[in-house]
């Protein structure tokens, strides 16, 4: 049973491909959008999880920096099945089978760790983005962590809402099982590899995305970036019940 579902997401990575490859370069922007939010959706019901969006009683900022806490290589597509965005992700996914290209051909912004000259392109980037109108999200913990753990905000790509003068918009995301308890296959940390992780979800049984939207952030309201930062996290950590302390980091991720 596994293996033939392994095969069914195969075939959908494939078939994005193809999409990537022949119809991209042929159609707008928003036909663009349809197809990828579209995409993103059968992928993760093909791994067998389904999706819950939550708002507090607000509306989503039009214009905005988009900023998740991060648990998996599925909040990518959990965050696109809203609507997709354009994602500031690590270098090394590029290197991925079939998702690697992938991302790359959907917009994905890949960083180099501890490279400042990359930081700033990434930076200037962003920006023109965001005068664009476009989505743009990134994960600001810098890395995934195991569920229950909320790692300190890395502050630097928050100067790109500064400048741009938009909000940011903060995302609370958790992964929960039949029982409505947090989902441990969901975690994608230490050395797992990317396969590994697929297998896990694809065992793991039933498991619902929870995406909450919270309140966006006024650029004006923080003095500095790094208070911006810290404004996200607590908005985040209280979403999801966590405790808001930047010292506690149990099983740093990946």
């Amino acid at each position: 049973m596994v293996a033939f579902r392994l095969l069914r997401i195969v075939l959908h990575l494939f078939a994005g491909l193809g999409t990537c490859a022949l119809i991209f370069p042929f159609i707008g922007t928003q036909a663009r959008i349809v197809r990828i939010k579209r995409w993103s959706v059968s992928l993760l019901a093909l791994c067998g999880v389904q999706v819950r969006f939550e708002d507090v009683g607000v509306r989503e900022a039009s214009r905005a920096l988009i900023v998740s806490n991060h648990v998996s290589w599925l909040d990518i597509f959990v965050i696109n099945a809203l609507h997709p965005c354009r994602f500031v992700a690590k270098s090394d996914i590029r290197g991925w089978p079939l998702i690697g290209w992938l991302s790359d051909q959907v917009g994905t912004i890949f960083i180099s760790r501890g490279k400042l000259r990359d930081v700033r392109r990434i930076y200037q980037g962003l920006v023109a983005s965001l005068h664009a109108g476009e989505h743009v999200a990134f994960f600001p913990e810098g890395t995934t962590a195991a569920q229950g753990t909320l790692l300190p905000f890395h502050a630097n790509l928050f100067e790109a809402a500064v400048e741009a003068e938009v909000s940011v918009q903060p995302f609370a995301l958790r992964y929960v099982d039949s029982c409505g308890q947090l989902h441990p296959a969901a975690d994608f940390i230490n050395d797992m590899t990317f396969v590994q992780s697929v297998l896990s979800i694809l065992r793991a049984g039933e498991m619902t995305a929870h995406l909450i939207v919270l309140p966006p952030i006024p650029t004006g309201a923080a003095s500095h970036r790094r208070e911006l930062a810290d404004m996200a996290r607590a908005s985040i950590a209280q979403a999801l019940g966590y405790e808001q302390s930047p010292q506690r980091q149990i099983l740093p991720g990946r």
